[in-house]
């Protein structure tokens, strides 16, 4: 059953005589308890997505229901069904993560004789409850991403928007979180919303993935189908002058792409035709054959790395600036 249904979600930022559409008529469902991935270029709209479904923003046109309730017509009881993890700490650097956690709960009103308990069981889960008591100033990165999951938990939220969790983590932190995650998934049977750059973040994760680009879904489906979506094999190929002209007669490529002086070459059969292929090439400087990743998936649908110029970036940073100055 839907937890979160849109249709038509619009948003079009105006500047004077200038006209931004952030997201065009956007349509999707999220069914409860699923992982739920936005993946897209910087700008590609999935911030201005998740931050009108999370009522930070109004949309221009369109519907969307998250727990049943309208994002517009009831936004109050949206945000009760919510929890917002954001990209920057917005903890207290002062407080301890017990006392951050409280406080949430005030403010949500969890009822009194309920406080203990939920912060006892929300540092629990995220294995800080031993650290509760240090300020958070003292704790680490990782630390304090955990610490932010358990207070977006304080209220028992429906829905969990994750804005890239795992950002600036060193490899064994991030591996860390990915497990919390998926324990989150099991044991509270929560549905979560996650943005990422993160390939094989999103590959372990998500049950679905939307990759998102000029404001529009370009595809949605699950991570196998995905990759399985564009057959053959994929050889890369390192040139000092990468082209793809050499290429683009040959029968058993299905698909020839350059990004960062590397060709990308989707290939039939590529086993047998790799030698023919390198001759074709000339000077290459290194070459790999895998099967289709994420990451190819989305340069197939993006065509294009991650920008990092973006019209909508910023957002939930500026969000959580905001509220560490109140």
């Amino acid at each position: 059953m839907p937890i979160i249904e849109v249709k038509d979600l619009t948003k079009i930022f105006k500047d004077k005589n200038k006209e931004l559409t952030a997201v065009d008529h956007v349509s999707f469902e999220i069914n409860e308890g699923e992982v739920f991935g936005l993946l897209g270029p910087n700008g590609a709209g999935k911030t201005t997505t998740i931050s009108m479904l999370a009522t930070l923003q109004k949309p221009s046109s369109g519907t969307a229901t998250v727990n049943g309730y309208d994002i517009v017509k009831q936004p109050a009881n949206v945000r009760k069904s919510i929890g917002i993890v954001f990209q920057e700490p917005s903890s207290d650097d002062l407080l301890t993560g017990y006392e951050n956690l409280k406080l949430h709960a005030l403010l949500y009103g969890v009822p009194g004789s309920e406080v203990q308990k939920r912060i006892e069981e929300a540092l629990r889960l995220v294995d800080l409850y031993d650290r509760k008591d240090e300020i958070v100033k003292k704790y680490s990165g990782g630390m304090r991403r955990r610490l932010e999951i358990a207070r977006g938990l304080m209220h028992t939220p429906k829905v969990l928007f994750l804005d890239e969790p795992t950002l600036g983590l060193d490899p064994q932190t991030r591996e860390h979180m990915w497990h919390y995650i998926e324990r989150l998934v099991a044991e509270k049977k929560i549905t979560i919303i996650l943005t990422t750059h993160y390939m094989d973040e999103a590959d372990r994760l998500c049950n679905r993935i939307a990759i998102v680009d000029k404001g529009k879904i370009v595809v949605m489906d699950e991570p196998k189908k995905l990759k399985q979506g564009l057959g053959g094999s994929v050889i890369s190929l390192k040139m000092k002058q990468p082209s793809i002209e050499p290429f683009r007669k040959l029968k058993y490529v299905d698909e020839a792409r350059i990004a960062d002086s590397t060709v990308f070459l989707t290939v039939k059969d590529a086993n047998n035709h790799l030698q023919e292929i390198l001759k074709l090439a000339g000077d290459v400087e290194s070459v790999e054959l895998h099967s289709p990743t994420l990451n190819d998936v989305f340069l197939h649908y993006a065509g294009r790395e991650f920008r990092e110029d973006s019209p909508e970036g910023g957002f939930f940073e500026r969000m959580a600036a905001a509220r560490n100055r109140r």
